[in-house]
């Protein structure tokens, strides 16, 4: 496994991807803030989540870089294509699987059969995440695709 180029191309995808979710964001089409979410495991600042929760999300996407690097190995080869399907793959998982479990692990998360209070200050994901936008699912596919995308065209197998 090339160790530089899973660092490098890990960092590069988890950017980009991060990027797109916010120029989202600032257009309207999703409420969804990973790295708010993900920071308020840690803390009840807000301010602060989005820091911490930044550089967790940097963490995460190394973490995931070398779980595609590890595929490619395993595969024999890596290509945009190849990283842009796993990126669906993992995008649909954390889609149907992880957001849906938030609610019963987030300190800070209110669920769907108990509202927001003032130490639960997140909405659940709800469906595919459509509580934070209708387009919310396929802003964070793309998201995924792009990052698995990155990883395949650049990673050297």
């Amino acid at each position: 496994m090339d160790l530089a180029s899973t660092m490098i191309w890990g960092l590069a995808g988890t950017v980009l991807m991060t990027t797109l979710l916010r120029i989202s964001q600032a257009l309207g089409l999703t409420r969804l803030d990973i790295p708010l979410m993900i920071g308020l495991f840690v803390t009840p600042s807000r301010d602060k989540a989005k820091v911490y929760g930044f550089f967790m999300h940097l963490v995460l996407g190394w973490l995931f870089a070398f779980i595609y690097a590890a595929m490619f190995e395993s595969i024999g080869r890596a290509t945009w294509r190849l990283g842009a399907v796993i990126g669906i793959g993992q995008a649909l998982f954390t889609l149907v699987v992880v957001l849906p479990m938030l609610p019963g692990m987030h300190p800070r998360m209110a669920t769907d059969a108990r509202g927001p209070e003032p130490t639960r200050e997140l909405e659940p994901p709800g469906v595919m995440a459509a509580n934070y936008g209708r387009e919310t699912p396929i802003v964070t596919i793309l998201g995924h695709i792009l990052f698995g995308a990155v990883l395949g065209a650049f990673y050297r197998v």
